[in-house]
């Protein structure tokens, strides 16, 4: 969807990763003229493509922090409307599991933060008790963590829904759009690769590219980012019975750690590693972190090694030279910055976007929310509900490995916000996303999508490549 330049919008927001998305949902529900400025080909190009997909309690959020704050506010929106927006959830809780005695002395500390944080549901375990909950885990357990509330989502329908019902309400996407520069002067007016767009207020969500954003639109950064690459092993469904539950280890100052999770699409996911580096664009994947990942969620669940890798991927991360969440709002220059939002990002989304708009209303603005909110309902592509290939009339089955219906791959192309991308259908679909990879369906993803997509699948016709 193309802007028309000569249209003043009330809020531009750059970025459409998970954080774009809900903060473009929530301005368009208070009633504000939105547009939302991606410069991939698709929404969820950025960091957002690639998360564990855990919807996360706060529990050992930093005590008293604004991103504690936000996880809480985002989880308790996120509960609250995923039933009516289709949106997935996977009740599994999680074991915060301790490996030898100085782990497990730690495990007090994070309870009672946890607590301080809360998040009352807590437990100590012995190690016998958490593998009554979980028989797989490792005979090397010491001891165990309960956090009933730490579940598993999908992590691309849901800033979809976001968008999707933002576009419902007259907001407006427009891609392959990068940011060049930008200049205030009662309003902004910004230059992208698709042309010039003006409106009143802009917020910055672009995620891995936020303090080149903020440089960009002449606002002086106050964080520099400083990408933490993240490589993942993604297991066979044949995991998944040993998995039931997410397992979490003792979090460093630097990271999480690795995690050994279920997910909502029926397979169980190993990582991520925590790895810093320069590129802000290349993500790449490399056999020892991966074979090290692997040994890891072997040592964890033994019964892991026996099963078969279905794929490995890594992502990138938005952090900064400070561990929190780098959030500013300028009001002279009707400017807010959501920026070093790192691995707590879709939990938070929700609780970002309402803390973005309670930022906007201190620049003297008022909107006026629409008289009706049109429902959204997204597709279910969970392994916990039923999935259209059940469903009768669905026209054949494209992708054996994931199970994806001629009618799902149809109907993306048909939504208000179709992909704009092979990874953006894969991501509305699961298409491609199985044991082989797309071997077997991309001819006919091919043949269905023809020239819809940024990049064809398929060569065309006297290409020598």
């Amino acid at each position: 969807m193309d802007p028309n330049p000569s249209t003043a919008f009330d809020v531009a927001i750059i970025g459409a990763g998970v954080v774009g998305c809900a903060v473009a949902r929530r301005f368009a529900l208070a009633g504000a003229k939105v547009i939302v400025i991606e410069k991939g080909a698709d929404i969820l190009s950025g960091a957002s493509k690639a998360n564990s997909a855990i919807l996360h309690t706060g529990f050992d959020a930093p005590e008293g922090s604004l991103e504690l704050e936000l996880v809480k506010a985002g989880r308790a929106e996120y509960l609250s409307i995923h039933s009516q927006m289709g949106l997935s959830l996977v009740e599994t809780g999680a074991l915060v599991c301790a490996w030898h005695a100085d782990e497990a002395r730690s495990l007090e500390a994070i309870a009672e933060q946890g607590r301080r944080n809360g998040i009352a549901e807590l437990g100590l375990l012995t190690a016998r008790q958490a593998r009554d909950t979980m028989p797989g885990l490792s005979g090397q357990l010491v001891a165990a963590l309960e956090v009933p509330g730490e579940h598993v989502i999908d992590p691309w329908s849901a800033p979809l829904g976001y968008l999707t019902q933002a576009v419902a309400l007259g907001a407006q996407l427009v891609r392959n759009a990068e940011v060049l520069s930008g200049a205030f002067d009662g309003e902004w007016r910004i230059e992208t690769t698709a042309g010039p767009i003006r409106a009143a207020s802009v917020v910055n969500a672009a995620g891995l590219y936020g303090d080149t954003v903020d440089a960009r639109l002449g606002l002086a950064p106050d964080f520099t980012i400083k990408p933490r690459k993240g490589q993942f092993v993604v297991l066979d469904k044949a995991a998944r019975r040993h998995v039931p539950r997410i397992i979490l280890p003792v979090p460093t100052e630097i990271t999480k750690g690795v995690v050994v999770c279920p997910t909502a699409f029926g397979n169980v996911l190993i990582g991520p590693t925590a790895e810093e580096q320069d590129d802000r664009e290349r993500a790449t994947v490399e056999t020892a972190a991966l074979e090290a990942l692997l040994a890891r969620g072997n040592a964890i669940v033994p019964a892991l090694a026996s099963v078969s890798v279905t794929a490995v991927y890594a992502g990138l991360r938005p952090a900064s030279d400070k561990k929190h969440y780098r959030i500013s709002a300028r009001p002279d220059r009707r400017a807010i910055t959501l920026g070093g939002v790192r691995s707590t990002g879709l939990s938070a989304a929700l609780g970002l976007a309402q803390h973005a708009v309670a930022l906007h209303e201190g620049f003297g603005t008022h909107f006026s929310p629409p008289a009706a909110v049109p429902d959204v309902t997204m597709p279910n592509l969970s392994e916990t509900c039923e999935r259209d290939w059940q469903r009768a009339d669905h026209g054949e089955i494209i992708c054996h490995c994931e199970l994806v219906t001629r009618r799902e791959i149809d109907a993306t192309f048909s939504s208000p916000v179709p992909p704009g991308d092979f990874g953006g259908l894969r991501r509305r679909t699961r298409a491609g996303m199985g044991r082989c990879q797309g071997f077997y369906c991309n001819a006919q993803l091919a043949a269905m999508t023809g020239d819809r997509l940024a990049v064809p699948l398929a060569v065309p016709a006297g290409d020598d490549r």
